[in-house]
């Protein structure tokens, strides 16, 4: 089989999907205006960088992916987020395309205009199949207009490089976070919660209670501040950006990992079955697909979003009980291992594929620009 990808070969979801499935024994060709990501070197992934980059790119890019899909032999596009590289697959007429919605693609995008929302729908019209990484994105796809098949492949975790850490016996509890500082994702109700949960509960304040948000962001100095002004500064650690590699330490430094994003374009959560592949309890949002990933009371607890007083009540209980924040570890783990286990997830990508190649024989095979 030979595959060409159109996506950013800077996101670390790009390359875990094409690596991987280059690994299985597929040509991959990727194109990509995004310098590619140093985990792409080595890997048998044939990486085309595009000549234009920036907003224009994405316009100015559609003939060298004509040309470079045509030299590539490859079966078919893929094609990774609707927005930007999406809009580059419907100027270059290549066909056939499979399109991957990634979450603001299909729920942010739309709303900005009535023709935003048109071409969302235009590019989304032009795939012979879509995967979404959920159900509930799944159905904001169709809500769109799409009559286009849709399949769920959710994004998986490495369940043997995401393992268990020890945790010491005594010492402070830490709760913990990993996403880019951006207001989607909730990062300042985390940090009202924490700072109410200090002031109703000193008894954990003397005790050594921390919050470490780790990531990077342009609100870092703006959640700083909030910090400083709710008097929790000296409680809260900005740990700044981690590569991907080194997710699974972090993620082995947490005792509860909080998820509280407040936009339904927070369409899957990755991070959060990664801590949950860790062991870790999990507190997220009912924002987009957080709740499909997390068994309430089970693997972990589920709260409103934007809702601090709701948040800190669930991190007081798990803070509380040790015992169940273990069995939510445990429970957790194996509902990633039952459901969201990578080389399954793989699976299902090429799945799609199949499907991609029987649909080309049953409308003749017709597979060039």
């Amino acid at each position: 089989m030979n595959v060409a990808m159109l996506a950013s070969a800077a996101n670390i979801h790009t390359v875990r999907w094409a690596t991987a499935i280059a690994r299985r024994g597929v040509r991959v060709s990727l194109f990509s205006q995004h310098p590619p990501a140093p985990e792409l070197a080595g890997e048998k992934v044939e990486v085309h960088l595009l000549p234009y980059a920036g907003m224009l790119g994405y316009a100015r890019n559609a003939a060298a992916v004509r040309r470079a899909f045509t030299s590539s032999g490859a079966d078919f596009l893929h094609v990774h987020y609707v927005g930007g590289y999406g809009l580059t697959a419907l100027l270059s007429g290549v066909e056939p395309v499979m399109m991957s919605v990634w979450g603001a693609d299909v729920y942010d995008v739309p709303e900005r205009s009535p023709i935003h929302r048109w071409l969302v729908r235009a590019i989304l019209q032009r795939a012979r199949l879509i995967s979404s990484t959920s159900e509930v994105m799944a159905r904001q796809t169709r809500a769109l207009g799409v009559g286009r098949p849709i399949r769920v492949v959710p994004f998986g975790v490495d369940t043997t490089l995401f393992v268990p850490e020890p945790r010491p016996v005594a010492g402070k509890i830490v709760i913990g976070t990993v996403k880019t500082l951006h207001p989607k994702y909730g990062i300042d109700t985390l940090i009202e919660a924490f700072a109410l949960l200090s002031r109703i509960r000193p008894d954990l304040h003397k005790a050594g209670l921390q919050l470490r948000i780790v990531g990077r962001g342009e609100y870092l100095e703006t959640y700083q501040r909030l910090a400083r002004d709710l008097d929790i500064d000296h409680q809260v650690e900005f740990s700044g950006f981690v590569p991907h590699s080194e997710v699974p330490r972090t993620l082995g430094t947490f005792d509860i990992y909080v998820a509280a994003s407040r936009l339904d374009s927070e369409s899957f959560g990755v991070a959060v079955i990664e801590a949950s592949a860790c062991g870790v309890p999990v507190i997220v949002s009912d924002a987009g697909g957080l709740p499909e990933v997390v068994q309430d009371g089970t693997t972990g607890l589920i709260v409103p979003r934007e809702d601090p007083a709701a948040l800190a009540d669930a991190i007081s209980r798990l803070v509380d009980d040790k015992d169940l924040r273990a069995r939510m570890g445990r429970a957790g783990r194996d509902h990633v291992q039952a459901h969201y286990e990578w080389g399954k997830c793989v699976d299902e990508m090429l799945a799609c594929y199949e499907a991609m190649n029987a649909a080309m024989i049953q409308v003749g095979g017709s597979r060039r620009p």
